[in-house]
């Protein structure tokens, strides 16, 4: 397995909940784990991340519900609407709507269709399709 040069890793309140989330609604593959820290790595469409048990070892300060606030962690995929689906199918709401986004860049314009959902610590995750570039 290659790793990626920045991955996230997320202190979570209940490892099995969250890896229940991220795998079985959200379709991430568990990489590896390490079942007696209540640790693994994940992995969805070349996009990693590491959850882990709130344990006080990263802690910085108190944490509270919504974790992660003034942070977003947009996720690169194929289709949202697949991940859109078994969200609704499993009665999780959408924190956003999918909608339509251009982002300028320099003298250019990205798209993307993405949507936005908490995780069950309150992680903002965002996931984007890619639409394209437009010249301006």
């Amino acid at each position: 397995m290659k790793f990626n040069k920045l991955i996230p890793e997320l202190s979570v309140c209940n490892f099995e909940n969250s890896i229940k989330f991220y795998t079985e609604i959200l379709g991430f593959i568990i990489e590896y784990q390490r079942e007696e820290s209540k640790f693994a790595m994940l992995s969805f469409q070349g996009s990693q991340m590491m959850i882990e048990e709130t344990n006080n070892h990263w802690n910085t300060g108190k944490l509270e519900r919504p974790f992660g606030r003034g942070i977003n962690f947009q996720i690169e995929v194929d289709k949202i609407q697949p991940i859109i689906e078994r969200l609704k199918k499993n009665d999780y709401p959408l924190f956003v709507e999918p909608k339509e986004k251009w982002y300028r860049q320099d003298n250019q314009m990205i798209g993307n269709k993405e949507f936005l959902i908490q995780d069950p610590d309150g992680y903002l995750l965002r996931f984007a399709e890619d639409l394209g570039i437009k010249s301006l």
